[in-house]
């Protein structure tokens, strides 16, 4: 049958038979939820899940102290409690989310929000000229990670099973490339040490006025540990996915073959709509950002007249209330006998802090004049290597128990009280 000029390319006119629905349309079907919890009984989920939300009193707290320019103290105490359960409700958002978004989206989406608040506290003391609390708040995020939350996971989870399994190869990986970001830190401090362009300083403290070398190698630093994080997420999704799923094999009942990792896991129950999780989680990343600007701007007076160490605060007490969701998850997933996860969860935030979050912040300090750079001091320096070392002993055979988790949290508490009289 031949077609002519005047006929139709398509019959039915060029329709299918049934109309595309509208743009429009979309978008209301996506707001209505279809299929999924309704707007109300997401955020009923949301606010009133759980006992822990109780917390959620502080924020109103925060602002009001805030406002009316109460004692310092409590502002930074107020902000410091309302920011506590604000963490744990963003990791239940991002949660949520990625129910409907797939495995993909899931994982950019852990890595963009994961550290959400370490991000906002850290450019807020930015934009308030606070590089010694960013510094050190970045700092203090890496050693909680990798000995608070990890040495939590490995002491309750050894109470429960007498050893936990993970896949030793995927894990030095991970802790390679923190190595690695330990190493970018040691050669700033090396040439702002030892070479004569780097003791070059034009004020009393070389945090305030780097020397020109000094901004050259952090920049160009940040921009190549950047470039590398990319490649980790990579290496990690994509190209070598079987090095980081545990190597502990299981036989079903169906005589196939399931890892450690995956039997038993459970999968997130749908308790929100997607739409109602991602305005959940925009308005909680916004309430966050003005209760982190509390905190910040209430450091300096809180430590002085207070007697606490700001030191002590960047690097024991902020990174507390960033990491709060990650310390609940990591130690109930040793419990569950899923170390797999635990890794991932703790030594892969601290990835994200050291070649991501702390590269950034350089980037944004470049761009907004204020002059970041991976200067740490000699002594911090040398925690953070020390802190790495002995990670890297300790899950180099892929197993772990509540003695190495003991060594990590004794490392830490000892790093607290060096940091409390420094």
């Amino acid at each position: 049958m031949t077609s002519s000029e005047n006929s139709p390319l398509l019959e039915n006119g060029g329709h299918s038979g049934h109309r595309n629905p509208s743009l429009f349309r979309r978008v209301i079907n996506f707001m209505k939820g279809e299929d999924e919890p309704s707007w109300a009984e997401s955020f009923k989920f949301f606010i009133f899940g759980t006992w822990f939300n109780i917390l959620l009193i502080f924020i109103p707290l925060s602002f009001i102290s805030h406002t009316l320019d109460w004692d310092a103290g409590l502002v930074f105490l107020f902000s410091f409690m309302a920011i506590v359960p604000l963490a744990k409700l963003l990791g239940e958002a991002t949660d949520q989310l990625s129910v409907k978004l797939g495995e993909t989206m899931s994982g950019l989406l852990n890595a963009s929000f994961g550290n959400a608040v370490e991000i906002i506290v850290g450019v807020a003391a930015l934009l308030n000229g606070q590089l010694r609390i960013v510094q050190t708040s970045m700092l203090g995020s890496i050693l909680s990670n990798i000995l608070l939350v990890l040495g939590c996971s490995f002491l309750a989870g050894g109470l429960y099973h007498t050893e936990g399994i993970f896949n030793g190869t995927g894990a030095q990986a991970s802790a390679s490339l923190m190595t690695l970001s330990c190493i970018t830190l040691v050669i700033p401090a090396a040439y702002a040490s030892t070479t004569n362009a780097g003791m070059q300083n034009y004020c009393g403290d070389v945090d305030d006025c780097p020397t020109a070398g000094l901004l050259f190698i952090s920049r160009g630093t940040a921009i190549l540990l950047l470039g590398v994080y990319c490649a980790y997420l990579w290496f990690q999704l994509k190209s070598h996915p079987k090095l980081f799923v545990s190597p502990t094999d299981v036989p079903n009942s169906g005589g196939t073959v399931e890892t450690a990792a995956t039997t038993g896991t459970e999968e997130t129950e749908p308790r929100m709509g997607t739409a109602a999780a991602g305005i959940a989680l925009l308005s909680v990343t916004v309430v966050i950002a003005f209760c982190a600007e509390y905190l910040v701007s209430s450091i300096e007076e809180t430590a002085e007249r207070y007697s606490i160490p700001k030191a002590f605060i960047g690097v024991v007490l902020l990174p507390i209330v960033g990491n709060a969701a990650e310390h609940v998850t990591s130690v109930w997933m040793a419990m569950k006998n899923k170390y797999e996860l635990t890794i991932t969860i703790c030594v892969g935030s601290s990835i994200q802090i050291a070649c991501l979050v702390v590269p950034l912040l350089v980037i944004v300090g470049w761009i907004v004049g204020q002059p970041l750079t991976l200067h740490f001091h000699n002594f911090e320096t040398i925690v953070l290597f020390v802190s790495v070392f002995l990670v890297n002993l300790l899950i180099m055979d892929g197993k772990s128990n509540y003695m190495e988790g003991l060594m990590l949290l004794t490392l830490y508490l000892v790093i607290a009280l060096a940091f409390w009289v420094a």
